[in-house]
């Protein structure tokens, strides 16, 4: 415990370079007292409106709650809802020069109405086209240009056409040649891009996915994994393990919610470790605060079990507040007692 708490008073230290979709998450508060009379929905009052980072830009925003040092690659459009992400983000001194403005596409947008505890409902506004050629170029010679700067490189993948191959595959050789260590979060359909990177943190469902869509076939285990049957512990071990070895990763951290983590390493027994959390009242952005806190942690000095187990309690503090949240090493150090 002693040397988890030593870790933790220095995770301000590294520079991180986070590159990903970057989303602006709108909440809208207020309650519920009568059903709509024009159709069976409630009717939600609201009060009040708020802004906050999301996506990749979450993952900066937990970053910054540590007082580490980031830097963020991605695209926003040219509108209102970018003027007001990039107010958020050097608010928070996240370095925003590797964002760039792609005017055929809209930021995306996530609205979440809440009344009281209770999530209602989302309504999303994106574009899913893979970025133009001259778009995903700028990125990379903005990492290229800057990536002795850097202690890592954290890949956040939500599908909105950031991550493609060209650009993951340029990065990845360009870190190996600089040692720097490559952490992703990732998206099911994109895990063949992912080889030869330290660690990628899946949730349960994205490893099952991904299994099924990569058709890895574990013969000695017998795994029916074209089927949709929920996968038993037993399964989650042997995709673990499959995906470990396929992608050729130093490690795989799965989140599995109330069931807490399981850490896969290159030659070494399987870790469960079980979760922390006291309370849950919302979700939203624990895979941010997992990738995010466990990269600082290797950066730190932490083995990558020291790391899962920390990112553990930190998923643990953000799921007991409501909305989009970070944790902060004084919390990390008071939930440690």
């Amino acid at each position: 415990m002693k040397n988890l708490k030593d870790i933790i008073h220095r995770l301000n230290r590294p520079k991180i370079l986070v590159i990903g979709d970057l989303i602006l998450d709108e909440y809208i508060w207020g309650k519920v007292e009568r059903i709509s009379p024009e159709a069976p929905v409630p009717v939600v009052w609201a009060n009040k409106r708020t802004h906050v980072p999301g996506g990749a830009a979450n993952v900066a925003n937990n970053i910054r709650s540590y007082e580490a040092d980031v830097y963020l690659a991605g695209v926003i459009g040219n509108d209102a809802n970018a003027a007001m992400l990039l107010a958020q983000l050097k608010k928070n001194k996240i370095n925003t020069q590797g964002i760039f403005v792609e005017p055929n596409r809209y930021t995306t947008v996530k609205t979440r109405i809440v009344a009281g505890h209770q999530q209602v409902v989302r309504v999303d506004w994106e574009h899913i086209e893979p970025l133009p050629q001259g778009v995903t170029r700028k990125i990379f010679n903005f990492i290229k240009s800057n990536i002795k700067d850097f202690d890592a490189i954290i890949i956040e993948d939500y599908g909105k056409g950031v991550i493609n191959a060209q650009l993951l595959e340029g990065v990845i050789l360009l870190a190996q040649a600089h040692k720097k260590i490559v952490t992703v979060d990732p998206k099911e359909d994109h895990f063949q891009y992912y080889r030869q990177v330290t660690s990628i943190t899946p949730n349960r469902k994205e490893l099952e996915n991904a299994v099924r869509n990569l058709k890895i076939r574990d013969n000695k285990n017998k795994l029916k994994l074209d089927s949709d049957k929920l996968f038993t512990d037993k399964d989650i071990d042997a995709a673990g393990s499959q995906i470990l070895e396929y992608l050729g990763l130093d490690s795989l951290l799965v989140t599995l919610g109330e069931q807490g983590m399981k850490l896969f390493q290159k030659g070494k027994k399987i870790t469960h470790i079980p979760t922390v959390a006291q309370e849950v009242f919302d979700v939203s952005g624990a895979g941010d605060t997992v990738i995010s806190t466990f990269t600082l942690g290797l950066c730190s000095g932490a083995s990558k079990l020291e790391a899962a187990h920390i990112a553990n309690y930190a998923a643990g503090i953000v799921v007991g507040k409501i909305g989009t949240a970070t944790a902060t090493r004084d919390e990390l150090l008071e939930r440690l007692g």
